[in-house]
């Protein structure tokens, strides 16, 4: 099975760029970077290259719209993937050195409803073991990848259902969750969220203007993403909304021009401009060992090549005789790799818009060599031997023993807390399915044995594996397990049951239910579905799963258990969130059935304009008769009515907006609720 690298026409090729005098070394960069990008069927590039303070090139050679035949710019916006996680680490440092976090206490210290797999990885993990990779958690990327994700919150709740592969600090093994936790670590210590917190520590003090994070850019200067398949150049969808949570592993957007600034800050010990960004302290920290990686030995082809380990946010070895720290960055139709030589002030900045691409690795190690005056060596033919390109793998459909059920039984949901939902259906004699976002191929291979491939052009076949269904002792389909991370247990999906609740038993949940102060409402609607509301919160359908276990429609992560005394009456309940259960106690009991509020309609336009919060516009409009908020760089939020002048936001769990007025009735400003707080932002005359 393929690993995951996110933390993912050749035509007329140009050079653009600012119009740097460039260095001798340089001298014939536009023939070598037109003859990789050539065998590698690579759209377009974005490079950057600086020495001892100095910019030498930023760059765009090649497309960054192949149908309309756009050329990089050193303006191009390219998605850096993994390169992010330098950003996140020295977050971590910058709040260590104000003396807020300690890195060598365990990480519950700070996020108590952090937890993992067992109580004694939750009392014992750090900040600086989620650093360099040595939790002893696998990447498990296919339960947050395939898109089982809602808020960080919600994702990092999920850390509790993934199985180690091997005890603590024992063994390196890259994690994309530690980075998104870490994402969440900065947003409670600090009160503001992981976006804002890069924004100001290092997007606008080092002018990278063109940077940001979370959803990638759709207008102006920016690149498509790509995948070479079936021996042609295919654009590839780039990763949806809904997988933000992820961010602090892998959502920095950048151009060439930026990330020069970014070089310069790490090949200046910090520092740019005479200005410390970094603490020097952390920065020593972060480009030393501080776990290994792999042994990495010399060989003979590459006798001055080795050693290879992670110190925070960045890769350590030793690069031709120079000591090198790096990082390489994968994500949906984007390669990057970021890399500096610390004692000779040299970095170098190469972004193609490929997916899992191995051109990106031959050209750093190639201008690498030019600055550094290396012999010649041939890394294009080596990259490739490496496992540059991969190959898909052809399956068969066996016919060595039938299945031991019909088709249609197979078919259902499935469900595994952190891997989420796998639909199975029958279509034309065959399975056909999903995992979350990604449609699934199934084939059978023998007895209740099925080859799964991922229908994604993210993917070409590599990927397959066998998924395994289990009987029960009644002989129903009541599992699925599926290979889908090595070194620890098949993940297994269990098949959910059908629960039908008739509206009379219904009727025994509903009533008001003290909330900590708040009274929360559960009726039933019109229609007979058993609905809940929360102050200052639309209604929620709510989902019977088991006799009196209830979760809410289109919310991950929330359920609702309801208590029964000896007589079977109803008399309280608990709420299950990420962050812990909370009792509620019922103050009266409903069996009308109840009408929910009337929502807002024409009153929306009372709410138009424009709010200044922490020096940032948020725009309040109506589009498609929905009020929509929107900040700068970000996506649009639709505002959900729930209470007069209070809306929660579509999609986002634990945030609401509450609008105030003045005595006259005029909106003057809005609330944000969040998690760790409240901003207020005051409405522009």
């Amino acid at each position: 099975m393929r690993r995951l690298f996110c933390a993912a026409l050749l035509g007329f090729l140009s050079y653009t760029g600012n119009a740097q005098k460039k260095d001798i070394r340089l001298a014939g960069l536009d023939t070598m970077i037109r003859r990789i990008l050539k065998e590698w069927n690579v759209p377009g590039v974005s490079i950057a290259v600086v020495e001892k303070n100095k910019i030498l090139l930023t760059s765009g050679y090649g497309s960054r719209d192949v149908a309309n035949s756009k050329p990089v710019t050193e303006n191009t916006q390219f998605a850096i993937g993994s390169c992010t996680k330098a950003f996140t680490a020295s977050l971590i440092g910058i709040i260590q050195q104000e003396g807020v976090l300690d890195m060598d206490v365990p990480v519950t210290n700070y996020l108590p409803y952090l937890k993992f797999y067992t109580p004694e990885l939750s009392t014992q993990i750090t900040a600086r073991d989620m650093l360099c990779h040595r939790t002893g958690l696998p990447r498990h990327d296919y339960s947050w990848y395939s898109g089982n994700t809602g808020s960080r919150d919600s994702l990092l709740y999920l850390l509790r259902y993934l199985e180690p592969s091997a005890p603590l600090r024992q063994t390196f093994q890259y994690n994309n969750y530690m980075y998104a936790a870490l994402g969440g670590l900065v947003e409670k210590l600090t009160g503001k969220s992981w976006e804002k917190q890069v924004q100001e520590k290092f997007f606008t003090p080092l002018g990278m203007t063109r940077s940001a994070t979370g959803v990638y850019n759709r207008d102006g200067d920016f690149s498509y993403g790509y995948t070479y398949r079936d021996q042609k150049i295919q654009p590839l969808q780039f990763l949806p909304e809904n997988l933000q949570a992820i961010a602090p592993a892998g959502a920095v957007v950048s151009t060439a021009k930026d990330m020069a600034n970014w070089l310069l800050l790490w090949t200046n010990q910090g520092r740019l401009n005479g200005k410390e960004i970094i603490p020097f302290s952390f920065y020593q920290q972060a480009i030393s060992s501080q776990m290994i990686a792999s042994a990495n030995l010399p060989s003979r082809v590459t006798p001055d090549y080795y050693f290879f380990n992670y110190g925070l946010g960045w890769y350590t070895a030793s690069y031709r005789g120079h000591y090198g720290v790096g990082h390489g960055g994968n994500i949906n139709g984007f390669s990057s790799f970021v890399t500096f030589l610390p004692a000779d002030s040299i970095g170098v900045f190469v972004s193609v818009n490929q997916n899992n691409s191995g051109a990106v690795r031959v050209l750093s190690n190639l201008i690498l060599d030019r600055m550094t005056g290396a012999s010649y060596r041939d890394w294009n033919s080596l990259i490739k031997m490496t496992g540059g390109v991969n190959a898909a793998v052809a399956t068969g459909n066996s016919k060595q023993g039938n299945p031991s059920h019909p088709l249609t039984a197979y078919t259902g949901v499935y469900k595994h807390a952190a891997y989420g939902t796998i639909t199975i259906r029958e279509d034309k004699d065959k399975l056909t399915g999903t995992l979350n976002r990604w449609n699934l191929k199934w084939q059978h291979k023998q007895y209740n044995y099925f080859t799964i491939t991922i229908d994604d052009a993210a993917f070409d076949g590599s990927e397959a594996m066998d998924g395994e269904f289990s009987i029960d002792p009644d002989g129903n389909i009541s599992s699925l397990k599926v290979p889908f991370e090595n070194g620890v247990k098949d993940i297994v999906f269990i098949k959910q049951r059908t629960v039908v609740v008739k509206d009379a038993d219904l009727k025994r949940y509903t009533g008001e239910y003290d909330f900590n102060g708040n009274i929360v409402k559960v009726f039933l609607s019109e229609a007979g579905l058993l609905k809940v509301i929360v102050p200052g919160q639309s209604e929620y359908e709510m989902i019977a799963r088991e006799r009196d276990l209830f979760t809410l429609k289109g919310i991950k992560g929330i359920s609702i258990k309801f208590d029964r005394d000896p007589s079977g009456v109803v008399n309280s309940g608990s709420f299950i969130q990420p962050n812990g259960e909370f009792k509620v106690n019922r103050v009266r009991a409903g069996m009308e059935t109840e009408k929910p509020a009337a929502k807002a309609g024409a009153g929306y336009q009372q709410y138009i304009g424009e709010y200044l919060m922490s020096g940032q516009v948020v725009s309040v409009f109506i589009k498609a008769d929905q009020l929509i908020a929107q900040l700068p760089g970000q996506p649009e939020y639709t505002l959900v009515p729930g209470n007069k002048d209070e809306f929660t936001i579509k999609g986002v769990r634990g945030y609401n907006v509450q609008f105030e007025s003045n005595d006259k009735g005029e909106v003057t400003a809005l609330i944000l609720q969040q998690p760790n707080g409240r901003v207020r932002a005051e409405r522009k005359k």
